[in-house]
């Protein structure tokens, strides 16, 4: 009898982890969705989230095969992403993190909470737009590089010369865009395979862009959202290579464009990340705004 009762008991220490992990996920996923009662300290997502985890267990404990049914599906989309390449496990780790953050009422330049549907809907075309694979826009980025900054790139070798080539890629980008908006009262997101043939189209559409075509050669990106705007931005790397890149920028590859300071971004990581929106004709240049929604790492 004492044995069957350890079982159980381990039973049930299994079973309430599983609770647990299933009701931060979704707790992650609705979580600006949720009323905001405007209580102290934020205590009604608190309770949301003790709600969560009350509804999922009482799944587990009375209805166990929609419990098992919602356990197979959160970790069946969870093992796509990070197979197909679309998020990783970090990513994952890190929207959670920023969500708990905004609980406690900790914000920091960098930081995210989600809009209502992004992780169903916005995110995951986006993602999907970005199809850097296809030869179409692995052609459109090699052609980029042979046209700007070819000289430059013979200086340099591996990490700095892929670094010269994705602004290559931005040099081409920028300079040709044009912007046109999408369907009224809808929102479209434009493949980087359809847009290299157009160079057109807005903000979602040139930051898919300029982040496939600088994947499809070996460069870093990611996108960054603001209130009402999404752009791109480049790792360049740590402050040691930042440091060896700025003469590069300023007085060689960019020298007629640049007129004001290079706005760039560290994270926490120490990691630097550079500016590459459409507003400016160089890297750098202004951001729009400091208040980061959520970034997305293609």
């Amino acid at each position: 009898m004492k044995r069957l009762s350890q079982i159980f008991s381990l039973i049930n220490i299994v079973l309430f982890l599983l609770c647990s992990i299933v009701s931060v996920v979704l707790f992650v996923l609705f979580y600006n969705q949720l009323p905001v009662l405007g209580w102290s300290f934020q205590m009604e997502r608190t309770v949301f989230l003790v709600l969560f985890l009350l509804f999922t267990f009482f799944l587990a404990k009375k209805l166990k095969w929609i419990f098992v049914l919602l356990l197979f599906s959160i970790s069946g989309w969870i093992g796509y992403d990070v197979y197909s390449g679309k998020q990783d496990l970090l990513g994952y780790y890190n929207k959670s993190r920023n969500v708990f953050n905004d609980m406690a009422g900790y914000k920091d330049k960098g930081s995210f909470v989600y809009t209502s549907y992004s992780v169903f809907y916005r995110d995951r075309q986006l993602v999907d737009a970005i199809d850097f694979k296809q030869p179409a826009v692995r052609n459109f980025a090699v052609e980029a590089v042979n046209e700007f900054f070819v000289k430059e790139q013979k200086k340099h070798m591996d990490y700095e010369r892929v670094i010269i080539q994705s602004l290559a890629v931005f040099k081409k980008i920028n300079s040709n865009w044009n912007y046109v908006s999408d369907p009224q009262d809808d929102e479209y997101f434009a493949k980087a395979s359809e847009s290299v043939k157009l160079l057109a189209g807005d903000c979602d559409d040139y930051s898919i862009l300029m982040a496939a075509a600088v994947k499809s050669i070996g460069g870093k990106v990611r996108l960054t959202f603001i209130k009402g705007h999404i752009y791109p931005e480049l790792l360049i790397g740590k402050e040691e290579d930042m440091q060896k890149m700025m003469p590069i920028i300023t007085d060689k590859l960019f020298s007629k464009e640049i007129d004001k300071a290079i706005n760039y971004y560290q994270d926490k990581e120490g990691n630097i990340w550079i500016n590459l929106d459409y507003t400016a004709s160089y890297p750098g240049g202004s951001y729009m705004g400091n208040e980061v929604v959520e970034y997305i790492y293609p």
